[in-house]
């Protein structure tokens, strides 16, 4: 029975590539690399004629399950749910562990990017937030506690 090796990236399609780039970024993630697909390639796999996509990708420092992000220059995107809640289907948002939850919020909201809710305990195990990214990406930042 084949198997699945490792847990690679996650691909999000979003209309302003260096935005999202730079708030990933700005979160600890690292640049990997940046190129222009064109072509049968990305036609065979997207199903979509004569597409042009650039992207960028990122992943934590040290290696691990990266963040792909693609903006199409043809055709053109096609808007998504910009407030969308978590009980709405589909991937509702991307999960980080971070050291200092508190922290990030607040240079997040100095970028301009609000909570979802508010921060939240889960036991003594866990303080977490969504925030609201470029585009209204959803965000979830995670701290462990003790």
């Amino acid at each position: 029975m084949p198997s699945i090796l490792h847990f690679d990236h996650v691909g999000v399609t979003v209309d302003d590539l260096d935005r999202a780039t730079a708030f990933f970024t700005g979160l600890g993630l690292e640049l990997e690399g940046r190129t222009v697909v064109e072509g049968d390639f990305i036609e065979d796999v997207t199903g979509i004629p004569d597409s042009r996509s650039e992207i960028v990708m990122l992943r934590p420092p040290g290696g691990g399950t990266g963040v792909e992000l693609s903006s199409f220059v043809r055709p053109a995107s096609v808007p998504g749910s910009p407030a969308a809640l978590a009980n709405e289907l589909g991937l509702r948002s991307l999960a980080f562990e971070v050291d200092d939850l508190q922290a990030h919020v607040d240079r997040l909201a100095g970028d301009g990017y609000g909570l979802v809710g508010t921060i939240g305990r889960y036991e003594d195990v866990w303080l977490m937030a969504y925030v609201r990214g470029p585009e209204g990406l959803t965000v979830a930042l995670a701290q462990r506690l003790g």
